[in-house]
């Protein structure tokens, strides 16, 4: 986790003013952890958010209700929330450079221009209108894992293996969180730090390592970069269900026991005999030790050859 939001509208009373409390959290992080962190007071999770890019990357920034347009207004229209590089690109053939532009444009032009969901939102962000609450427990939406590279890789081979390794972490978390996943996503940074994105939604949702990893690997074989060099690959399990209310799909002459019992069992020795008990062959050096796909063996030590029952 790299930031959150904190409605400390009721914790006056006993921490302090918003300010004091900001400079507590910067404070108890870097006596504890031996970093820095940003911290963004507004009135809003949008301008909070702002305010927090604004004080980085060790500082803090008040924004009171009536400096909002003062400090929003001067930005550029990248900086709301909702505006990518289409966006910006639509934005900035309209002639709309900074937040302040665009919040004097009628909102008909803006929905007219960019669909009546955007248009609407990016207008009420313009003017600091932001009325999502801070929710404490939201629901996860998707989970997942990756990688960045010791030096860039141009290995298929290396870099399906670490697809692997990725999606059998990322399947081991959604068992543990009682979570299925509709789409599986991959990403794929280059040595230009330039990234791309590929995402499938499943038939039927799974927990399920191999069927993440037969979806990552055949998202990043249908790239076709013939030896392209890459810095970075993750992969995500996306549009989580809860794995007791979602369907289950019957397969005629299917085993009794498949691939999800035996996951199943190696997390249990996961559990008893440390991470990385039980793992594909694939991922295991030709000395048998368990290692990553850049060559670094794990040096925690071997479990037992054979398990007791139970």
């Amino acid at each position: 986790m790299d930031e959150a939001f904190l409605d400390v509208s009721g914790s006056g009373r006993r921490l302090g003013d918003a300010a004091e409390i900001g400079e507590y959290l910067r404070a108890r992080v870097f006596d504890e952890q031996g970093i820095t962190c940003s911290v963004g007071v507004a009135s809003s999770k949008f301008v909070a958010k702002l305010a927090s890019t604004s004080a980085k990357p060790d500082g803090m920034r008040i924004v009171r209700p009536a400096e909002v347009m003062d400090f929003l207004h001067p930005l550029p229209v990248g900086a709301l929330w909702g505006v990518g590089p289409k966006t910006e690109e639509q934005l900035l053939r309209l002639g709309l450079k900074t937040v302040g532009d665009l919040a004097h444009v009628p909102a008909r032009t803006l929905q007219r221009a960019l669909g009546p969901a955007a248009g609407g939102h990016l207008h009420e962000l313009a003017w600091g209108r932001d009325p999502r609450r801070v929710v404490p427990d939201e629901p996860e939406k998707s989970t997942g894992h990756e990688e960045t590279f010791g030096t860039d890789v141009d290995d298929p081979a290396v870099i399906h293996r670490e697809l692997l390794l990725l999606a059998e972490r990322t399947a081991g978390r959604l068992r543990s969180g009682g979570w299925l996943a509709r789409t599986v996503s991959i990403k794929v940074r280059f040595a230009d730090f330039a990234t791309i994105t590929r995402s499938r939604t499943l038939d039927v949702p799974t927990d399920v390592g191999q069927e993440l990893y037969d979806t990552a690997r055949a998202l990043f074989d249908a790239l076709g970069l013939e030896r392209a060099r890459i810095r970075l690959v993750g992969v995500r399990a996306e549009r989580l269900v809860e794995a007791g209310s979602a369907p289950q799909q019957l397969e005629l002459g299917a085993r009794e026991h498949g691939r999800r019992d035996a996951e199943l069992a190696a997390d249990r020795a996961a559990r008893r005999f440390g991470a990385g008990a039980v793992r594909p062959a694939t991922l295991l050096h030709r000395d048998g030790r368990p290692g990553r796909s850049g060559g670094a063996a794990a040096t925690r030590p071997r479990p037992p050859a054979r398990y007791p029952e139970g």
